[in-house]
């Protein structure tokens, strides 16, 4: 089983430097594949369900530096779920609109409905994040935040939505690693600009606003989970195990839901078909009617009828 840090307490002494970015010296990446396979497995199962009881919703929040894994998180661990009832956005420089409300709206808007998977690539926290290190908004600002961020996040919670956000933890090694690597590749270099390398120079100053946005905002309901990412295949078992785990105690519920829901179809359609064949059986009977002798006869009469009376008028 992979090792996860989880945060679900506001208030939370965190350190990131002190958290490995490395998987655990037992753990194969062997071992970690077939049991990646096996929760791929289940939580296409978990999720089938999840969109037919349609009494909550899922949102994953995915938060790291450039290059930690955020797009390969979506692709490995989202991409085994149905894509009906999936949803990823991208949350980049606002908009102009976007500007124009506040910082939450453009979240808010893309939350998930219930029976609904949605991730985050980035989220709400650059808010606090990017918006902190590069000092584009006042300190009296960005420290309000968090309030509001929890705030937004119960009131999801309250409405059915179960809430995971991963912080991928990556060392500065492994991340120069993965910038070089993107230049030199000619499918991969669009990812990458000077910036990237820019944000390296202020490494401290973002460890401290992700470990003050964890530590203010970690909640039973919205819990931080920190993913030591510098091996890619480990950092996805532990995103699917942590979710698998999450949505486990929430089978039994969604199947009796199912169950219930199913009853009430069939009382639906024995009622329909019923009342098909009593429809079937009076128009059958209209039709027997039509066809019989006596009527036959008094069909025939009228025209007969109806020339003596004109004659005799």
């Amino acid at each position: 089983m992979p090792q996860t840090i989880v945060f679900d307490e506001p208030g939370a002494k965190v350190r990131l430097d002190s958290i490995s970015t490395d998987p655990p010296p037992k753990m194969t990446k062997a071992k970690a594949k077939e049991r990646f396979e096996s929760l791929n497995e289940e939580l296409f199962e978990l999720q089938d369900l999840l969109w037919g009881a349609k009494t909550h919703s899922v949102l994953l929040v995915l938060q790291g530096r450039d290059a930690a894994g955020k797009d390969g998180t979506v692709k490995h661990v989202v991409g085994g779920l149905n894509p009906r009832g999936v949803q990823v956005t991208s949350f980049g420089v606002p908009t102009t609109e976007e500007r124009q409300h506040d910082f939450l709206w453009r979240v808010h808007r893309v939350a998930p409905r219930q029976g609904e998977f949605s991730i985050f690539n980035r989220s709400h926290y650059e808010d606090v994040l990017v918006v902190r290190v590069h000092e584009l908004v006042k300190k009296s600002v960005w420290k309000t935040r968090y309030d509001s961020i929890n705030a937004f996040e119960s009131l999801l919670a309250e409405h059915g939505c179960i809430i995971l956000k991963y912080f991928l933890h990556i060392s500065k090694d492994e991340q120069e690693k993965r910038l070089l690597e993107r230049e030199k590749d000619p499918v991969a270099a669009w990812k990458i600009n000077v910036e990237d390398w820019k944000e390296r120079d202020e490494w401290g100053d973002f460890t401290e606003a992700y470990e003050d946005a964890i530590s203010r905002c970690s909640l039973p309901h919205a819990p931080w989970i920190v993913v030591p990412a510098d091996a890619k295949w480990y950092r996805n078992l532990v995103v699917a195990e942590s979710l698998a785990e999450t949505l486990r105690p929430y089978r039994k519920e969604w199947l009796k839901t199912l169950d219930q829901v199913g009853k009430e179809r069939r009382a639906e359609l024995t009622a329909w078909h019923a009342g098909r064949e009593g429809d079937s059986g009076e128009k059958a009977q209209r039709r027997r009617k039509r066809r019989s002798p006596a009527r036959r006869k008094r069909v025939a009469e009228e025209p007969e009828r109806a020339a003596t009376d004109g004659s005799g008028a």
